[in-house]
């Protein structure tokens, strides 16, 4: 026999796994450890990075000419989101050999965007030509206020997965 006191537990249990299957995240804004389906497509169609609750980092990638851009995009990846860095490091491994990426803050007059107030920034590397895949480490990246340390992913991601945290 049911009792109103068991179904009701169910009934919560239930409503907090389907709430929780697109977690974004730690409280707090901190990362959680393990990884997590990413909720939000990409929309520049690359890789997508969750900054704790709010942010997203996403990284395209373009082989042919071997630019590397990231994007700091809102929770809901719709929105640019500017940081007053002047630019952002990566250390990234592809192939057993480890390269020191500067990605740097890309002005553009007409979003007013400038270095230190920018949305987008941007490398180049002539290894970054062609469609090998890359594990990466954030080093540093400061979004209104919050700093986001040693974010470990992979470019591309495995599909349904948005970040490594480790």
């Amino acid at each position: 026999m049911r009792t109103p006191v068991r179904a009701l537990g169910r009934s919560l249990l239930l409503a907090a796994a389907l709430a929780g299957g697109c977690g974004r995240g730690g409280a707090g804004g901190g990362p959680e450890e393990g990884t997590s389906e990413f909720r939000h497509k990409a929309p520049h169609g690359g890789t997508m990075v969750a900054l704790g609750d709010d942010f997203n980092l996403e990284l395209v990638r373009d082989a042919e000419t071997g630019v590397l851009s990231a994007y700091i995009l809102d929770d809901d990846a719709e929105d640019f989101v500017r940081s007053a860095d002047s630019a952002i490091a990566i250390q990234a491994t592809e192939g057993g050999r480890t390269h020191d990426l500067i990605l740097s803050a890309v002005a553009n007059p007409a979003t007013g965007e400038t270095v230190g107030d920018s949305a987008l920034f941007q490398t180049r590397a002539d290894w970054l030509r062609g469609s090998d895949p890359f594990a990466a480490r954030l080093a540093r990246l400061t979004v209104h206020g919050s700093t986001f340390t040693n974010i470990r992913f992979n470019v591309p991601a495995s599909e349904g997965v948005r970040s490594e945290w480790r």
